[in-house]
Formats: C-alpha cells, sequence, structure tokens
C-alpha cells in the first residue's frame, strides 16, 4: 500500500494581514462618517423647521395717503329752529284754550284766555282815582287863575298866588300819575289774550280751564310752547382736533332713526368758539329745512361731516396699534424681516382707521394685528404681500 501525501496550505503573509485590517478600517470608518454626517444633516433641517416653525406668521400692509376726503360721524341733537314758552303775564283762572298740541297757529293767534277778576277790581279803582285826580285839578286850575285875577288889584299877596299855582301844578301831576296807573292795567288786560308769537306749530299745552294762573315763570311750567318747525337747529360736540376742518357755510349730512337709509342735508352755521373744559369739544350749530315737517324736536341725529383729505398725514387701520407700558407704537418689518418697534403719534381717528402724524414713512411695512410677546429683533414669517392701509380699514 502506497503513502498518499497532501499539500500544506501556506500562511498568509503579513503584507497581505495588513492590507486587509487596512480595508477593514477604512471600511468602519466610511460607515461611522457617513453615519455621522446624515445625522449632523438631520439635525440642522431639524433645528431649521423648528425655527421656522416657532417664528409667527404676520399679514403685512403699507401706510397709505388720504387720497379722498374722510367722513366724522358724531352724535347731534335736533330742535326747533325757534322756540318759546308761553308764560302768564297775569294772574287769574284759565277762562278757555283755543288749540291743542300739534295745532298750526299763526302770528297773533289766540291760544287761551285769562279771567282776572283782581285785575278788574284795579282796574276800577285805577279809573276812580283819575276821576278823583281829574277833579282836583281842575278845581285847583280854577283856583289859581283867580288868585292870579285878583292880584293885578293888590287885593292878594304874590306869596298867595305862587301857592294857588303851585297846588295846582301837583294837582295836575297826581291827575296824570292816576292817567298813567290806568293805561298800565289796560296794558296788563291785554295779556289776558294769550297769543302765538310767531307762525309754528303748539308743542306743548300745561294748563287746562279753571286752573289758577301765576304771573311769571318762577319756578312754572309754561301755558303752551310753540314751535318753529319749518327749519331745524341741528347741536354737535366736535372735537377740537377737528374743528379746524369744520367751515361755517360748509355743509353736511344726518339721519334719524325714524326714517332709516334716508339722509337729510344740513348747513354749518357757526359754533360757540370755545372748548368745553369738560369735555374737550366745541358746539357746533347746523341749519336744515324740514318743509315736510318729518324731522320733530328733540329727537337724536347721527350727523356726518365731509371732511377734506389730509395728504400729508398716513393711514392705518386701527388694528396696527400697539398701547403698553412704552406708549402708542406700531410694529414695522426691517431687514430680514425683524420686527422693530416705533413710537407713534395721532393726528386724527376715524374709527376703524387713523391718521399718524409722526413715526411712520409711506414706505414703512407696518405689521397688522400683531401677535402678543413681539419684541425687537425678533424674526417673523411674512403671510401675504403687503398692502396699502386702505384696502385693510375704510373709515
Amino acid at each position: 500500500m502506497s503513502d498518499l501525501t497532501f499539500p500544506t496550505a501556506k500562511p498568509p503573509s503579513p503584507r497581505r494581514l495588513r492590507l486587509a485590517a487596512i480595508i477593514a478600517v477604512v471600511l468602519v470608518a466610511g460607515v461611522v462618517i457617513l453615519g455621522v454626517a446624515t445625522r449632523i444633516s438631520d439635525a440642522h433641517q431639524l433645528r431649521t423647521w423648528t425655527e421656522a416653525q416657532a417664528a409667527p406668521t404676520v399679514d403685512v400692509l403699507q401706510p397709505q395717503a388720504s387720497a379722498t376726503g374722510m367722513t366724522l360721524d358724531l352724535p347731534g341733537r335736533i330742535d326747533a329752529y325757534a322756540q318759546a314758552p308761553i308764560y302768564a303775564r297775569v294772574s287769574g283762572y284759565l277762562k278757555s284754550w283755543k288749540v291743542d298740541i300739534g295745532t298750526h297757529v299763526h302770528a297773533g293767534q289766540l291760544l287761551g284766555e285769562i279771567e282776572t277778576p283782581d285785575l278788574d277790581q284795579q282796574l276800577l279803582q285805577a279809573r276812580a282815582d283819575l276821576a278823583s285826580a281829574q277833579a282836583n285839578a281842575a278845581l285847583a286850575s280854577t283856583t289859581a287863575k283867580r288868585w292870579q285875577a285878583m292880584l293885578a288889584s293888590d287885593a292878594v299877596s304874590r306869596q298867595e298866588v305862587d301857592e294857588k299855582v303851585g297846588d295846582f301844578a301837583a294837582k295836575r301831576a297826581l291827575a296824570d300819575a292816576a292817567r298813567a296807573n290806568v293805561d298800565r292795567i289796560d296794558a296788563m288786560k291785554q295779556y289776558t289774550r294769550i297769543v302765538a308769537p310767531f307762525d309754528g306749530v303748539v308743542t306743548a299745552r300745561h294748563t287746562d280751564i279753571g286752573a289758577l294762573i301765576n304771573a311769571g315763570n318762577s319756578g312754572g311750567q309754561p301755558l303752551f310752547e310753540v314751535s318753529d318747525v319749518r327749519r331745524l337747529r341741528i347741536y354737535v360736540q366736535v372735537p377740537q382736533s377737528d374743528m379746524p376742518l369744520i367751515a361755517a357755510g360748509s355743509t353736511a349730512t344726518f339721519d334719524v332713526p325714524g326714517y332709516p337709509g334716508r339722509r337729510f342735508s344740513a348747513t354749518i352755521e357757526a359754533s360757540s368758539g370755545a372748548v368745553s373744559a369738560a369735555s374737550g369739544s366745541t358746539l357746533v350749530q347746523l341749519s336744515a329745512d324740514n318743509d315736510d315737517g318729518k324731522l320733530m324736536p328733540g329727537s337724536y341725529a347721527s350727523v356726518h361731516f365731509h371732511l377734506a383729505a389730509n395728504r400729508s398725514a398716513l393711514q392705518i387701520p386701527v388694528s396696527a396699534l400697539v398701547f403698553d407700558q412704552s406708549g402708542l407704537r406700531v410694529a414695522t418689518l426691517v431687514a430680514g424681516d425683524r420686527v422693530a418697534f416705533r413710537t407713534v403719534t395721532i393726528v386724527r381717528d376715524y374709527g376703524k382707521s387713523v391718521e399718524i402724524g409722526s413715526g411712520l414713512a409711506a414706505d414703512t411695512r407696518v405689521i397688522d394685528s400683531p401677535p402678543d410677546g413681539l419684541v425687537d429683533g425678533d424674526r417673523v414669517q411674512v403671510s401675504v404681500p403687503a398692502t396699502v392701509a386702505g384696502s385693510h380699514a375704510k373709515a
């Protein structure tokens, strides 16, 4: 039996072992580097996404110069153009009344009559006093003439004649006073007829037949009230800041609750020329025609003044204003969409929008309704392109 021999495997050379080890190390390092790079990239993307989500989204607008005039809406009170409360001039009892509320009357028309028994007795006494004074004056006149005739014959002295003449002058003066008293009471009797002072409407009657009438207006109600409602006065308290834009002779419109949707025209007549210390406003008077009688004195009116445009001022909506411990400010955007607060001053308030006097330029980007918590330097995202303020708020 022959012996069989097998060749033995050669051990790897050290060089090949080192090469294999280097390749393995390179592969492991590549895997590690790739994993670290992937994690760094993912972390950067996550941080970028987180920062983007943390930045609030805001709407941006640009201030707008006033191209057209604005409307100033203020409450007003309507009064009759002329209104006369009619009080009694004499005391007595109401004998009759001829008109009631709502009656159209003419100047001089009889409204009522007063019965004056006391005044009638005073008139009788005054006429009797006049008759007595006239009789005394006539007797004194005759006596004075006789004594003057006797003076020519030296039958009486000059002193006695002067006394008779003086007595006649005194009696004549008493007669004149008595006549004046009768005329005065006769004039008072004319006031027993209560008449309308002008054409108008009886808007109140506060008396009735048999009521006791006291002369004068101390603490009592008027017997009648007559108002001229063919024209009306409208009184409005206008803020001091708006008075320079309201001129006498210009027109305004107003509406009343009784006629929704209808506008009436009025003319600015005058202002009080003074500012009320209590309200900081000035009383302005307007007038309006009321030929159809639809408007009633004493009613409420919403008055609309059409103001001229102030092209030097910029308008923004009131929703863009921020008022805090730092004062009145506006949040604006600067380079890099960063927030920068600016202090502003308001020239005029139109309700939904305001005119800014200082603090903004026409090209300033303003944040509308800025979120709470914004501070200078915060970065924000703009949701829509900047628009003019006028498209957001119309006064």
